[in-house]
């Protein structure tokens, strides 16, 4: 067997998922921090905060479930709001400002609700990779 062969045996993990998931999700860069990777912490972060409030500052509007509608537009309220309430703290700050645009025409809150979202899916992401850093499938 060469020299610099690989261990097989999988390790035992920096610390349970079970802590690290729920606040990669709750709070962006947390899950990074908890595992002690600051840097990319402080980068999670800032890049999901920065996302979410261009998205605010473009008046983007939240998107809640409806009951009403076809299935189509009831699956695309729902994706969104799934998108949105994956930004995890950004959000529920958001709504307990009471953060509301009013619902106006125009591409600027179009695009505010897209950032929105892709600073959830943004934070999926990363609440990905703090998993995989913590059970040690990723270095």
């Amino acid at each position: 067997m060469p020299a610099n062969a690989v261990n097989a045996t999988p390790s035992a993990p920096l610390l349970s998922p079970i802590i690290v998931i729920p606040l990669a999700w709750f709070i962006p860069g947390g899950g990074h921090f908890l595992v002690g990777r600051k840097g990319r912490a402080a980068i999670v972060f800032v890049t999901v905060l920065a996302t979410f409030l261009i998205g605010t500052a473009m008046r983007g509007p939240l998107f809640h479930p409806v009951d009403t509608g076809d299935v189509l537009s009831r699956l695309i309220q729902f994706g969104g709001y799934l998108g949105d309430l994956s930004s995890g703290l950004f959000y529920f700050l958001a709504t307990f400002m009471g953060y509301g645009p009013p619902d106006v025409a125009g591409y600027s809150p179009d695009y505010g609700a897209k950032f929105i979202v892709a600073a959830g899916l943004l934070n999926i992401l990363a609440v990905v990779d703090a998993y995989e850093i913590c059970t040690r499938q990723k270095d």
